[in-house]
């Protein structure tokens, strides 16, 4: 007799239950989608599960020193360009020219 959908899925999450799986869920915006697609396809990865396990198993794999440079948080370097800097330089000194004045008013 064949099994309803029901007991399929009592089945499986007895077996996720016993071989100790948990699920994890996060969101993430579409750059990050588009960033993991691109990875999945130049791997031949179909599944988006297997990617995730497989990037966490290699980078365990690659121990706290290997590992540290793929988790680094990537920060945006600043730069004020010479215009910008003269431009807020100049507003600065107008606003503390004004300041002075008034308060010797």
């Amino acid at each position: 007799m064949a099994k309803n959908t029901q007991q399929r899925s009592e089945k499986s999450a007895a077996k996720a239950l016993a071989a100790g799986e948990e699920e994890l869920r996060h969101k993430v915006r579409p750059g990050t989608r588009a960033m993991l697609a691109e990875l999945m396809q130049w791997h031949g990865i179909n599944m988006i599960s297997e990617a995730i396990q497989l990037m966490i198993i290699n980078l365990h794999a690659m121990g706290p020193d290997g590992s540290s440079h793929a988790l680094k948080v990537p920060r945006h370097k600043i730069e004020i360009t010479e215009n910008v800097a003269r431009n807020l330089y100049q507003q600065g000194a107008r606003r503390a020219a004004a300041l002075d004045i008034s308060e010797q008013a």
